[in-house]
């Protein structure tokens, strides 16, 4: 196992130095004050794990190790801190990636335990059949490969996890530090958002290591992208083939309800990010466009039937749409069903007044009226 040691005290490094010399199979490739210097030479040599300083001058060691692990994803981090218990905690890192300066020879020895272990364990690229990684944002989020082996990711903080949505959502696009430091911490100063934005990325690139070579973040200049590679995205995949449809026929009908039960829930339906929002209610109004085109073609084809049963899947998911309550509420007219006609405007008016309230439209109040009314006579 080939260490080098970044520490800006001398004193410090030589005694992790002296340390890690008594244990088995521990070889300390170089030491650096310098972290700048200690960053070319891991760039450029064959090296296994980082023993690294928080505290630094120059540098923040979160933000540099965030610099290697850019180029060098497989390489294992430790840090050297001089916080407190409780401090640690804060990072919310597990006990491999700290110790705790002074460092005592049983907790060094336990650490290079677990480091070695870790370096024994196969790399993703290396276990992973021919396959594609599955990812849905519908509804939320989850992934799983093609022969159903679900991934379990467990995000350390909430901000990591955000962050990554946001990356996600944005895939393939350059997205600036600045921007990212402004949408997640705008309460913060600019360095103390930034030392978060580094902690952020360095747990989100942990947590996919077992995603190596299908989600790769990569650090450009003042940015961050994601990106995605033999990866399959049910919003993607959705949205793909809702556009590539043929008018709605006998012949291409089935295809459509097919196609609409990809649409599992709203895009990420649980997140309550206001910068969701946007991408939510697009997909949203495509999903509703799609589904109130489906009824109409049901309802001018004589299948009355299926044109309730879509105007109330619509109901049922949007209990806002006016327009479908009011087409069920002709449906049901037509048939001469009077209590289900009521029952849908109250059904209306209930999610009118609890969401927005407001009362139904006028047209549609009026429309209500004069059929109550005939029904009197």
């Amino acid at each position: 196992m080939r260490v080098v040691l970044i520490d800006d005290e001398q004193l410090a490094l030589n005694l992790l130095e002296y340390q890690l010399a008594k244990i088995d199979n521990v070889q300390v490739a170089a030491k650096f004050i310098d972290p700048q210097a200690g960053k070319a030479y891991i760039l450029r040599e064959a090296v296994d794990v980082v023993f690294l300083d928080i505290e630094m001058p120059e540098i923040n060691g979160i933000e540099l190790a965030e610099q290697l692990l850019e180029s060098k994803p497989q390489l294992l981090i430790v840090f050297a801190t001089a916080y407190n218990e409780y401090a640690i905690q804060a990072f919310e890192l597990n006990a491999l990636d700290y110790i705790l300066k002074p460092v005592g020879p049983e907790r060094l020895s336990k650490t290079v335990q677990r480091v070695q272990e870790r370096l024994k364990e196969p790399s993703a690229e290396s276990t992973a059949a021919v396959q594609q990684l599955h990812i849905t944002m519908f509804k939320q989020v989850s992934m799983w490969f093609d022969d159903d082996a679900s991934i379990s990711i467990r995000w350390r903080t909430a901000k990591a996890q955000e962050l990554f949505l946001y990356l996600l959502q944005n895939r393939g696009q350059y997205v600036r530090k600045t921007a990212l430091a402004e949408l997640l911490w705008p309460e913060y100063e600019t360095d103390r958002a930034y030392s978060q934005l580094y902690t952020s990325i360095y747990h989100i690139r942990k947590t996919l290591i077992p995603l190596g070579g299908y989600v790769e973040l990569s650090n450009i200049a003042d940015s961050y992208v994601l990106q995605l590679d033999r990866a399959v995205l049910d919003v993607e995949e959705w949205e793909g083939k809702i556009r590539s449809l043929q008018p709605i026929t006998d012949d291409t009908i089935e295809e459509y309800e097919r196609i609409m039960v990809l649409y599992a829930g709203d895009y990420l339906q649980d997140a309550e990010y206001w910068w969701v929002e946007g991408e939510r209610q697009r997909l949203h109004q495509l999903w509703l466009r799609i589904a109130t085109q489906m009824a109409e073609w049901y309802q001018t084809s004589g299948r009355p039937e299926k044109a309730i049963e879509k105007y109330t899947e619509i109901c049922d998911r949007y209990p806002q749409s006016e327009g479908a309550h009011f087409a069920l509420m002709q449906l049901y007219a037509d048939s001469n069903n009077r209590l289900s006609v009521h029952r849908q405007y109250r059904w209306l008016e209930d999610a009118m007044m609890t969401a927005l309230d407001e009362r139904p439209s006028p047209f549609i109040t009026e429309w209500y009226d004069n059929w109550n009314d005939k029904q009197k006579e």
